[in-house]
């Protein structure tokens, strides 16, 4: 019997905040013919995943949701992990999107069919075939874990910080943390009072300012019910207060010192021992790494049964882990906050374009897309949150919403060219727009702060994040610019050979349908 493929319009892969945005604005959109992909067994990406102790999000909740689906009743103005999951989770119900999902179907392979136009896709649970895939897996699904001799033989408990193991306890155990970064600030003080003896393993200190979260009051949850306006001014001051920084962070870096003397500042207020505050100052400038928000980390380092190890794991043996400078610890637990795959996204080994050469392949020299969405050689295949889309200061929301945008506009060019057809990015269009944001990120704190960061590559290069506003990127993917693409047709096509300029004619862009999103842009 011949396997049932179920061919859709449009596929998606993944559904966190990049899957499920671009599942309801395909809805918006009149596009009801689609499906999302999940390899797990509900919805909501990175926040589904992490669910570790102390979990929660280092951008105000306002900001940190969908400007078409605001939550009035966010618990606090930091909310914690189990909140964001549950957004999401309605978020799905909400727009309707639960008769597209397709939970538990891992993607396997994609692969461009150049005879019929479309992507041939093998998931764990059959197969489909789709004119157009958006790949919303994002930067922190697939988790990093460094191959450190001897971890095979380590004879205790071993997990990373996005698959905690919730049935270990942890009480009275010696525990080692491996990694310095934002879920190891989050994860040693929610551990540190039931653990017998925690070590840290720091192989750069991180700057860490003070978390100015409180509880959202019943009145504020109250407004924010009764008058929806509030809950969009709201929006726009946080958005307003973080556009303003980011002249520091891209052009200007020296006058992040006082930022750096704030920080400073709050490590003298609870790090008494100077030979601790001395490991725990970073020596490079401030925004060069990801800025962490947290009022119990240091407090908790200081604490009678915690150690900081001033340097990274080098080896285990047995049950003693050596530091590169020669420390050794005997510990019960090993949990690994290192971080994941984000210059090396693994779901570009899964992706075969038009050439026969993976994603991976085509990056090999470093991630590039058009627009931070479309990749030569890969036709109408398109990445929410792709190569120098993230955010240094900001919410990841606002990118991803500017993505989308761009996403809806590329569909509908599909539909004004009409018949079967496909857009594929000019090469020459990758590399100019690839080339301006490397000369853009040349002065940034990002290649300049004297650090080396999980936003660089193996080559060294910034692929990570957008050197500028917000603002500035939503302008830049308002539209589809056809002079950028190839027009594909499918071979033999009667008067269109397979590749084609796109007609003089054509117009560079149909109008496109008002957002909710422009709509704040011009309340603002």
């Amino acid at each position: 019997m011949a396997e049932r493929v179920e061919h859709v319009r449009v596929a998606v892969v993944g559904s966190g905040f990049g899957g499920l945005g671009a599942a309801v604005r395909l809805r918006r959109e009149g596009i009801t013919d689609f499906v999302v992909l999940e390899r797990a067994g509900s919805v909501g990406g990175t926040w589904r995943d992490n669910s570790y102790p102390g979990c929660a999000c280092d951008v105000p909740s306002h900001l940190y949701s969908f400007s078409f689906a605001p939550n009035p009743d966010w618990p606090r103005t930091f909310s914690g992990q189990e909140h964001i999951r549950a957004y999401l989770e309605r978020v799905a119900d909400t727009f309707g999107l639960r008769p597209h999902l397709r939970l538990n179907h891992e993607v396997l392979m994609m692969r461009w069919d150049t005879g019929e136009l479309r992507w041939d896709i093998e998931t764990s649970q059959g197969r489909f075939t789709a004119d157009v895939v958006v790949s919303a897996t994002g930067p922190l699904s697939d988790p990093k874990i460094p191959d450190i001799p001897g971890i095979a033989d380590f004879p205790g408990k071993v997990f990373h910080s996005a698959r905690w193991d919730h049935d270990y306890d942890l009480a009275g155990k010696r525990v080692a943390v491996i990694g310095t970064g934002a879920s190891a600030i989050q994860i040693v003080p929610a551990i540190q009072p039931e653990v017998g003896r925690l070590t840290l393993f720091q192989r750069t200190p991180a700057w860490v300012m003070r978390r100015m979260d409180r509880p959202i009051t019943a009145a504020e949850r109250w407004l924010h019910r009764t008058l929806p306006a509030t809950t969009t001014v709201r929006r726009g001051l946080l958005w307003g207060i973080r556009e303003l920084q980011v002249g520091a962070f891209v052009k200007h870096p020296g006058e992040l010192g006082l930022v750096e003397k704030l920080a400073k500042a709050n490590i003298n207020k609870h790090i008494k021992d100077p030979a601790l505050r001395a490991r725990l100052t970073p020596s490079y400038r401030i925004g060069c790494k990801r800025i962490l928000l947290s009022n119990a980390y240091y407090p908790a380092l200081a604490r009678p049964n915690v150690d900081l190890v001033a340097s990274g794991l080098a080896e285990v043996r047995g049950s003693t882990l050596v530091a590169s400078d020669g420390t050794e610890t005997e510990v019960d637990a090993i949990i690994f906050s290192t971080g994941f795959h984000v210059t090396d996204m693994p779901i570009a080994e899964r992706v075969v374009g038009a050439g026969g050469q993976t994603l991976a392949e085509a990056w090999k020299d470093g991630m590039a897309a058009l627009r931070g969405a479309s990749a030569a050689g890969f036709p109408n295949w398109m990445t929410i949150i792709g190569p120098n889309t993230g955010l240094g200061n900001s919410s990841m929301i606002l990118m991803i919403e500017s993505q989308l945008n761009y996403m809806a506009d590329f569909m509908r060019q599909l539909d004004v060219l009409g018949g079967r057809a496909a857009l594929d990015a000019r090469p020459a269009a990758v590399e100019r727009w690839t080339d301006h944001i490397q000369r853009r990120m040349r002065r940034t704190v990002w290649n300049t702060g004297g650090c080396d960061s999980w936003y660089l590559d193996a080559n060294g290069r910034n692929t990570t994040v957008w050197p500028g506003t917000t603002g500035e990127f939503r302008k830049e993917t308002r539209r589809v610019d056809l002079a950028e693409y190839e027009l594909l047709r499918p071979p033999g096509t009667v008067g269109s050979p397979a590749r084609a300029a796109v007609p003089a004619e054509m117009p560079a862009q149909v109008p496109a349908a008002r957002t909710n999103q422009d709509a704040e842009e011009t309340a603002r």
